[in-house]
């Protein structure tokens, strides 16, 4: 089973924002579980392998850090030990929340097979990493797949290397992404995600970059079955990910938002619900006497009219009614009866 097959699968991205502190990853985790999440997902990497030291930041990166230096010296100072996973995935536990991560290397991918986490999560920047997406497919687990700063024919190239290496299409999400931190709605382009899911037939999900908690909601509205969202314990953290973050409240509002519009969406079968069937017939009318009428009269229009409540002949069936005779007398505002 997906863990997004019985409801919204909410996954709160503590990323790096744990700035290489076991304890205030820890912290992310107890944030996580109180906000009532489903999920905690970090990110495992060694800097050295994971970028070549000529790579340079992102543009985000700079801007949000305000630094100037290469993408593996920022890095090195994010990372976790394999030890301080381990603990991690101690507290999620503990807390009752789903533990995984994100490799970002060969090496990270290995150790986190070695401590068997239920899902694998690919980001958007190993969507052209066809050895990576083959290895990630022959462990037959979940997968979610990011596809920020991809085209479609990137991801179906990406989504068919997957099927064509042992993932069955049922295990996967396809989740729309816009790799900005932060995202300017404009940029957001959600009906992109809906077309995933036509085109792929695949699970669809969305990863957030965005400030606040309404493209998610927005989202979830849309179909999406896995939300992603970064949240940090305080924005003004220095790292690269912090100002594009929720903070704990935010996420737990989040959450709650999302679990209400899942409610909200109901199974789409138009029809009145229990509390609408009790005030139905109050709202709605009934074909009345315009003024009294005398029985053995014919029925015509200016001796009916329409009012509350509906508990007699419907307003649908006026034009039945029209030339009939009166089978006895009126009094204004008295229902009329066959």
């Amino acid at each position: 089973m997906n863990p997004w097959d019985q409801r919204v699968f909410v996954i709160a991205e503590a990323g790096v924002n744990h700035n290489g502190d076991l304890n205030l990853a820890l912290q992310l985790v107890d944030a996580a579980a109180e906000a009532g999440c489903d999920a905690v997902k970090f990110q495992t990497f060694n800097a050295a392998s994971l970028a070549s030291k000529s790579a340079p930041m992102a543009a985000y990166q700079k801007r949000n850090t305000q630094r100037s230096e290469s993408q593996v010296d920022m890095l090195a100072r994010l990372e976790l030990s394999h030890a301080d996973h381990v603990v991690v995935k101690e507290r999620s536990a503990e807390k009752g929340i789903m533990f995984f991560s994100t490799a970002f290397d060969s090496a990270s991918l290995d150790f986190l097979i070695s401590i068997d986490i239920p899902v694998w999560k690919i980001p958007s920047g190993e969507i052209t990493n066809k050895p990576y997406l083959k290895r990630i497919a022959g462990l037959c687990k979940s997968v979610i797949l990011s596809t920020g700063m991809a085209t479609l024919a990137e991801v179906s190239d990406a989504v068919d290397v997957l099927l064509t290496h042992g993932l069955d299409r049922s295990r996967l999400s396809v989740l729309h992404c816009t790799t900005d931190y932060p995202t300017q709605y404009s940029h957001v382009n959600l009906h992109a995600m809906v077309s995933l899911g036509t085109a792929l037939g695949t699970t669809i999900g969305y990863s957030d970059h965005t400030l606040g908690c309404e493209i998610p909601v927005a989202a979830v509205a849309l179909g999406a079955r896995v939300v992603e969202k970064h949240f940090t314990l305080d924005r003004g953290l220095d790292g690269p990910d912090h100002k594009a973050s929720l903070e704990p409240y935010e996420l737990k509002q989040m959450v709650a938002q999302i679990r209400h519009v899942e409610d909200a969406l109901g199974d789409g079968i138009k029809r009145p619900t229990a509390p609408e069937l009790a005030s139905r017939d109050v709202a709605r009318k009934s074909i009345v006497a315009a003024r009294s009428i005398r029985r053995g009269d014919v029925l015509t229009e200016d001796l009916l009219t329409v009012k509350r409540p509906g508990m007699g002949i419907s307003p649908m069936q006026w034009d039945l009614v029209l030339g009939r005779t009166a089978v006895r007398d009126y009094d204004a505002d008295e229902a009329i009866e066959w």
